[in-house]
């Protein structure tokens, strides 16, 4: 089958909108965080552009893609891109894009991942600690649970399905987030208040912009599944971002903006898993569920006096495990070709659950291990002192503002 034109320019589109979130995010986060730690917490969303990008040109596609079928990890055959040639399809002969449009597409979702933890512990984390935690934890986290559930690997084999990362993504770096939380502690003083609401409002929409590259996306094609992912995501962010509002709105007694972005977001992340998966109807249960469960699970982390600062494991870890759990009970076989509790399917809902078990306690238990190792090379964690002064000036000599 020759190459097929629009399908190669769908799936340009959309690794180029799965590029843009990453920026996204860092205003997403700067503007959330306090003006001393703005850049900090930007730069380390960008600098995963860089690094994440040559590790998996080396080893990262490789490791995720080739070899290990059925295993954890794949093999380095295809290490520095050797085997790939610029003619070859991904799927083979049946391809309708090129195989090296496949790799820079997953390559943004490698990017991105990371980026979310670093929500967890803004304002607490060294910059050389962090650039040893980036690769740590892709190549001990997440290349392993990509290559088992999207690279042929043993949980695919299981029948555990995600659509465009609940697992992978989300779960993955919010059990981190917890993890990291516990391990480097709390921030001397707790700085709630966004310091700019603009950025966070500019951060989230391009965010919600790029989530259709990153779900629709994730059909790796044109199809009705692409547009049904594509308007799942749009109906999930939007009756989580209400739902979230108005709990919030009844609880603060005023309607907040920074709340409503929040809950946004939480939609988008549990639509994620099963935005390919299920009916646009199941779309706004998901949703309305998300800004419902998140928003209670952020009170929960603020009642345990847990110092997630800008809420990763509320929103992303809480949504990417609630959208696995809700596409083992909505899952209809008419759009994904498998069927959810909800349709009688109960194997399916319980696999669904052991993938998501594994990767709670994998994610957790070696991002803290791996925490532990790294402040045996180099610290951590910031002094008192420092992060009293701000990382922007201590750690990188600038100022975001200089007023």
């Amino acid at each position: 089958m020759p190459l097929d034109t629009g399908t190669t320019g769908f799936m340009l589109v959309s690794t180029a909108l799965v590029m843009l979130m990453t920026p996204a995010l860092a205003f997403f986060y700067g503007g959330l965080v306090n003006r001393k730690n703005l850049l900090t917490i930007m730069m380390q969303s960008y600098v995963s552009m860089g690094i994440t990008t040559i590790l998996w040109v080396t080893v990262g596609y490789s490791l995720c893609f080739s070899g290990g079928a059925g295993g954890i990890i794949g093999n380095l055959d295809n290490a520095f891109l050797k085997g790939i040639g610029i003619g070859d399809l991904y799927g083979g002969t049946e391809g309708t894009f090129p195989l090296l449009l496949f790799v820079v597409y997953q390559m943004m979702f490698a990017v991105i991942t990371p980026a979310l933890i670093t929500g967890a512990f803004a304002g607490r984390i060294t910059f050389k600690a962090y650039l040893i935690f980036l690769v740590g934890w892709q190549l001990f986290v997440y290349f392993p649970f990509v290559h088992m559930i999207w690279g042929g690997g043993i949980m695919a084999e299981w029948g555990v399905l995600d659509f465009a990362g609940g697992i992978v993504v989300h779960v993955l770096a919010g059990m981190a987030a917890l993890a990291s939380v516990l391990y480097v502690g709390s921030r001397t003083t707790e700085e709630d208040v966004p310091h700019n609401v603009p950025f966070v409002a500019l951060g989230a929409a391009l965010l919600w912009f790029g989530w259709f590259g990153f779900n629709a996306g994730s059909a790796l094609g044109v199809n009705e599944v692409t547009v049904v992912a594509f308007i799942n995501t749009q109906i999930a962010a939007a009756f989580a971002a209400t739902a979230w509002l108005l709990l919030a709105w009844y609880n603060d007694e005023k309607p907040s903006f920074v709340e409503m972005l929040i809950g946004m977001i939480a939609g988008l992340a549990t639509i994620t898993p099963a935005a390919g998966f299920v009916t646009p109807q199941s779309a706004m249960i998901i949703g309305l569920a998300a800004g419902i469960v998140c928003y209670y699970a952020v009170v929960l982390r603020k009642h345990k006096k847990l110092d997630d600062a800008l809420d990763v494991w509320g929103v992303h870890g809480v949504g990417g495990a609630l959208g696995i759990i809700l596409l083992g009970v909505l899952a209809y076989d008419g759009i994904g070709g498998q069927n959810g509790l909800y349709h009688g399917n109960t194997d399916f809902f319980l696999v669904q659950l052991l993938g998501l078990a594994v990767a709670c306690v994998w994610a957790f238990i070696f991002t803290y291990g791996m925490l532990y190792a790294i402040d045996q090379i180099t610290p951590v964690r910031v002094t008192n002192e420092d992060e009293e002064t701000g990382l922007d000036e201590v750690l990188h000599g600038e100022a975001a503002y200089t007023d």
